[in-house]
């Protein structure tokens, strides 16, 4: 009898066993069917492009694009608010897997990493309060002027010494929105920042600022990516031909500009 029970609950034990065996490869198989998850950095205060809402959600023409991709891939999105002036970090250690918040394609960045084709032109403006005295460039002269640290705006300002050279100082700080708001109090004299921000705040408070006609050159927006996420690059780059060809990206433009700005 008893060598019957020993019996009995050695059977069990191995059944028993062989069940947790079981479950554990099922679970490992539904894991394999998980969608794949891409992680895109960006700066959650770059209206129009990536920005929180009056309730606090991550909106914009970018987040847009971005949402309509990781469905045609069939991949999870998560947007992960970043350090703009360490992006290049943040992607290279595979904290993010893609930069995509109205990113400059550089000569310097695409020394770091990859880029998707340009998908929006831009232009690096020039904006004071309305009233200024400041009309050109050239009267930037022995003026406080301010900018985004980290931004394409640095680069573009320091292209032209002849004219930075001329400031009585180059303020950065975390933000543009934080950039309107000097000038707003009198703090710095002048913004240089990109346009489809810039414009989109001007936007806001009518009458308040005004753009100069000058301006510190055009640049081109791409999305940034590891130099050797090769296949992902294959795939985000034929997923924006398809909106491209289809018309999704022109809607989405017209959404945020009320045009058809894409390229």
């Amino acid at each position: 009898m008893f060598l019957m029970k020993k019996w009995v609950a050695v059977a069990m034990t191995v059944l028993m066993s062989g069940l947790l065996l079981a479950g554990c490869g099922s679970s490992s198989s539904a894991g394999d069917a998980v969608q794949q998850k891409i992680v895109i950095g960006l700066d959650d205060t770059f209206a129009p492009m990536g920005f929180r809402d009056d309730g606090g959600n991550l909106v914009g023409f970018d987040v847009d694009m971005a949402k309509e991709v990781a469905s045609r891939l069939d991949m999870e999105v998560e947007f992960k608010p970043i350090d703009w002036n360490s992006k290049e970090v943040e992607l290279n250690s595979k904290k993010i897997d893609m930069i995509w918040n109205g990113l400059t394609i550089t000569k310097e960045r695409l020394e770091k990493i990859a880029f998707s084709k340009p998908y929006m032109a831009n232009r690096q403006i020039v904006v004071v309060l309305s009233g200024s005295d400041i009309k050109t460039k050239a009267d930037l002269a022995g003026k406080v002027v301010g900018t985004q640290e980290g931004s394409s705006s640095v680069d573009a300002l320091n292209a032209e010494p002849e004219v930075t050279g001329t400031f009585k100082e180059l303020r950065t700080y975390a933000d543009f929105v934080a950039v309107l708001n000097e000038l707003s109090i009198g703090r710095v004299e002048a913004v240089v920042g990109d346009e489809v921000v810039l414009k989109y705040y001007m936007n806001k408070k009518p009458g308040t600022f005004a753009a100069i006609e000058d301006n510190f050159g055009e640049e081109e927006y791409g999305v940034g990516l590891r130099k050797d996420d090769t296949e992902l690059l294959g795939k985000l780059q034929g997923a924006l031909d398809a909106m491209k060809a289809d018309g999704k990206s022109a809607e989405i433009s017209k959404k945020w500009f009320g045009e058809d700005i894409v390229k």
